[in-house]
């Protein structure tokens, strides 16, 4: 009863506290430069997400996904602003020139961006906005031989804004048919989750 009380306490105090836009751009200024045909572009949508940032402060970014999963993304973000977890910032990876090196090492989270997997000729998840991106310099990738992406990060499940497989944020994910991609075989995509 005492949390429940808490998380609505918290609920009704984030909606009348004026939130730090860290972005708000129309859907066109969101795709625009993408190489994404057009079918794909229709099956996508901007999204408003709340968050709590690393400074304690009440956040507003976007992220752009696939219609398909923009229920399961919203009420995950729904989840991250309760549980209070915090996220760097939510902005659209045009920001970045569609840069997924630049958007990790700033420690954006974010879903659409239409490109290969890194070190293949295949299409990510991530070009069909079916796959997200959380906090990369607190959930790095970890490669089998030590290296970690992005470069400095350090993959600590202690830190706030880090995943592991006890997070509410992952299970909440995964109870509604998302894959972690720290649950990986060969190497461990700490910030990653996708739905098929």
């Amino acid at each position: 009863m005492k949390i429940l009380l808490l998380s609505l306490l918290t609920a009704i105090s984030c909606s009348f506290i004026s939130p730090i836009i860290d972005s708000n751009m129309t859907f066109e200024e969101a795709i625009k430069g993408s190489k994404a045909p057009q079918d794909v572009i229709d099956s996508i949508e901007i999204l408003n997400v709340k968050y709590i940032s690393f400074d304690g402060k009440l956040h507003s970014g976007q992220i752009v996904v696939r219609k398909s999963v923009s229920d399961d993304v919203q009420a995950i973000f729904e989840l991250i602003l309760k549980e209070k977890f915090p996220v760097g910032k939510c902005v659209p990876i045009v920001q970045y020139g569609w840069s997924d090196s630049a958007s990790m090492a700033d420690n954006n989270s974010s879903a659409f961006n239409y490109r290969t997997i890194a070190g293949t000729n295949r299409l990510s998840p991530h070009s069909f906005g079916r796959a997200v991106d959380i906090n990369p310099r607190q959930n790095p990738v970890v490669y089998a031989n030590g290296r970690v992406s992005p470069k400095g990060a350090k993959y600590d499940i202690k830190k706030p804004g880090t995943f592991s497989s006890n997070s509410p944020i992952v299970k909440e994910f995964e109870r509604r048919g998302w894959r972690w991609g720290g649950t990986f075989k060969s190497f461990k995509d700490n910030h990653h989750f996708d739905k098929n």
